[in-house]
């Protein structure tokens, strides 16, 4: 082998030993850059998940701070619903006492209330209070009652009804339709009824 052909085979020799040096550079530099591709990748998806998820719970915050919002809205609106309701209940109701205050049936009322009054004083001395607006009937009444039992108007309204005071005893009767209304006003609710079905009250 001549000096050119042994230097001609020495340089295809360097020619492909360079060759495949530079392929398996560049295939390991091709797969270190499709790793990092992916690492970029998933790391971008991982961001846009948390993003999304962050923006998610942001959303959800802010509908249930609209929630809250709009029902404490709604129970403002309901209660003063409400307290209209009651005022309107309880005007009728004093419109419906004053009229049957006008009745034959409330003077048997008041005698009756005086009687059992009687019997918790049990002959004990009995002071009796009617409403200044029942004068017409403090004659009538009084012409009724025995030894022990005074009968007298009180000088502020309760709306009707008696109370009586038996001092012996310091009890107080208390069947004044003022204070039979205050406590029906502690005892009112009202119920919504759902739709499409029975409510409860």
């Amino acid at each position: 082998m001549t000096t050119d052909e042994k230097l001609q085979h020495f340089l295809e020799f360097c020619m492909e030993d360079s060759r495949a040096r530079s392929a398996k550079i560049l295939d390991d530099y091709s797969s270190g850059l499709e790793k990092t591709f992916e690492e970029h990748k998933e790391a971008a998806r991982h961001q846009a998940d948390m993003r999304i998820q962050i923006e998610k719970d942001k959303i959800k915050r802010e509908i249930n701070k609209k929630i809250a919002i709009d029902q404490l809205e709604i129970r403002r609106k309901l209660s003063r619903k409400q307290e209209e309701l009651r005022d309107m209940l309880f005007v009728e109701l004093r419109n419906r006492l004053a009229s049957f205050m006008e009745t034959a049936e409330y003077q048997r009322l008041l005698e009756k209330q005086i009687e059992a009054a009687k019997k918790v004083a049990g002959g004990e001395h009995l002071i009796v209070y009617l409403d200044p607006t029942d004068e017409d009937k403090l004659r009538r009444i009084s012409l009724h009652q025995g030894a022990g039992v005074e009968i007298h108007l009180n000088q502020n309204s309760f709306g009707g009804g008696t109370c009586a005071v038996i001092p012996s005893l310091n009890i107080l009767i208390d069947n004044s339709f003022a204070s039979r209304i205050e406590e029906a006003k502690r005892h009112v609710s009202f119920h919504l009824r759902e739709k499409g079905g029975q409510g409860h009250d």
